[in-house]
């Protein structure tokens, strides 16, 4: 294994370890799929077992936003979220890589710990799928952002038992 990607991978066990620390013991976790016009919203069961689509919200202005997802965390009872990090396949900082970082340090009020997660594959995943499972072009539309969130959590809560 290169060094870099030893690097990495002790840089992502340790972000994990800091997550998993600030979580009570068990809880729903929210995935997130933050796009700029919508962000999906995925849930887990309590136990960290299974994540499942929940919602999308069409983005307005952030302020919105937040008080949107304020209202599903609440209702949820979510105690931390894990957000998809847009990265490019060499994993280095995409063009959205910004504004998701910037979205999830902006989700602060919210007072739950965050997990940046690597969501790259995650819409042609969930996309390859709904294609697969012969869903119309409308149906795709309306699923894909809360599928992807659903992917990215579940890829998260996989790794808690990784690491």
């Amino acid at each position: 294994m290169d060094e870099k990607r030893e690097e990495n991978i002790l840089k992502k066990q340790e972000e994990l370890r800091l997550f998993q620390e600030a979580l009570p013991r068990k809880g729903r976790l929210a995935g997130l799929d933050v796009g700029t016009k919508t962000i999906g919203l995925a849930l887990c069961d309590s136990q960290w077992i299974i994540a499942s689509p929940a919602e999308t919200i069409r983005r307005k202005k952030f302020t919105l936003d937040l008080e949107l997802l304020r209202q599903f965390v609440e209702k949820q009872q979510v105690k931390g979220l894990v957000i998809g990090l847009p990265l490019n396949l060499d994993g280095s900082d995409s063009p959205r890589t910004q504004s998701v970082r910037a979205f999830a340090k902006n989700v602060a009020p919210l007072s739950l710990p965050v997990l940046m997660w690597d969501e790259r594959w995650s819409t042609k995943a969930v996309t390859r799928t709904l294609l697969e499972a012969d869903a119309s072009r409308a149906r795709r539309s309306e699923v894909v952002d809360k599928m992807a969130a659903a992917y990215i959590l579940q890829g998260a809560i996989d790794s808690f038992a990784m690491f």
